[in-house]
């Protein structure tokens, strides 16, 4: 099923590739990549999901993977654990289909997770290093 959070989105067409970053809440697309923005809707039904992404650029750059500005794309796809694969046509490429994944980041916490305490810092303890001759 498809979960609420944010993805890193990789996506390929007989053009070109990419990768940017989507964020998925309640129904509602949005992300980026360097050149695009993205803005939709989508829907569930268990395990598959289907939505309208409208794009627009926001920066210049390279041309896009549909060779397009502006497009409308109709996304159709299925979500396994945190990986789902998509497919999409723009409406203004007709007969060009986009191939995506979708991998769900996680949080991940700043401090790690000592296994065992830490021994006090003792500078003795440290390696001697032999003094170098001139």
């Amino acid at each position: 099923m498809l979960k609420n959070g944010t993805y890193v989105a990789y996506y390929t067409t007989p053009l070109n590739q990419g990768a940017g970053v989507a964020h998925i809440q309640d129904g509602k697309l949005t992300g980026s990549d360097s050149i695009m923005n993205y803005d939709g809707t989508y829907e569930v039904d268990g395990n598959r999901f289907r939505g309208i992404l409208r794009t627009t650029r926001h920066s210049e750059g390279h041309a896009t993977v549909f060779g397009v500005d502006n497009l409308t794309l109709r996304i159709e796809g299925i979500c396994i654990g945190k990986v789902a694969s998509y497919v999409a046509t723009a409406d203004e490429v007709p007969g060009m289909v986009l191939e995506g994944t979708l991998i769900r980041s996680e949080e991940v916490s700043s401090e790690p997770k000592a296994s065992r305490p830490l021994p006090p810092f003792d500078p003795e303890r440290l390696p001697k290093h032999p003094l170098r001759s001139r």
